[in-house]
């Protein structure tokens, strides 16, 4: 292109610019805004892609079960006497914040002390906040293998008598998008309000 032909290509976009612009089209319309999270936004992460372990009836769940929905996983155990209570209350108020869309979370607990967190255990606690929460049970090979690929943090702590111990853990959740893939990072005490709001963009992106 000589430079008389550029100057007229210039002129003619700076033309077609100023009037869009004239009519009040937006430009920036045809870039895809980045959607802003209250929670640390992990998109791309190279971890914590997925499980494989069983729930409370024996049935083997991964990822893929629940495609199409917001997938909010936590860490914990049914003796916890704060964080864990603290969070299924709140994510009983996110989905009940929801309305019709909290069909389209799913909220899963993994326990952290499967020794005694059995199945039983799980299904009353579950249903003790929500019913569609599932809980899943780990072997204890599967959970060291899980906390080291989610850069997760669990420690058995002596009580006064050998079945009395507690469990530290790790009190954010990992939000998944519709698609499975790993997206937010939300930390313990953020409250309903802010994770409604995320799961809400994330619906909206399916």
């Amino acid at each position: 292109m000589n430079k008389r032909n550029a100057i007229k290509t210039i002129a003619a976009a700076a033309g077609w610019m100023g009037a869009a612009a004239a009519l009040g089209l937006n430009l920036s319309a045809c870039t895809e805004a980045k959607p802003s999270f209250n929670a640390v936004d992990m998109t791309g992460a190279e971890y914590a892609k997925g499980f494989s372990l069983a729930d409370v009836d024996g049935k083997v769940r991964t990822l893929q079960d629940f495609k199409g929905k917001v997938v909010v996983l936590f860490f914990g155990y049914a003796q916890c006497p704060d964080v864990c209570p603290t969070t299924m209350t709140e994510m009983a108020q996110v989905k009940q914040q929801l309305g019709k869309e909290g069909d389209r979370l799913q909220v899963l607990f993994v326990t952290v002390d499967p020794a005694r967190d059995t199945p039983a255990v799980m299904k009353a606690y579950m249903g003790a906040f929500d019913p569609t929460f599932i809980a899943l049970i780990p072997t204890p090979g599967q959970l060291d293998a899980m906390a080291k690929d989610f850069k997760a943090y669990y420690k058995k702590v002596d009580g006064a008598t050998p079945t009395s111990y507690s469990m530290d853990h790790s009190a954010a959740s990992y939000i998944y998008d519709t698609h499975g893939r790993l997206r937010l990072y939300a930390r313990y005490g953020a409250g309903a309000a802010p994770m409604v709001a995320d799961v809400k963009a994330l619906l909206k992106e399916g």
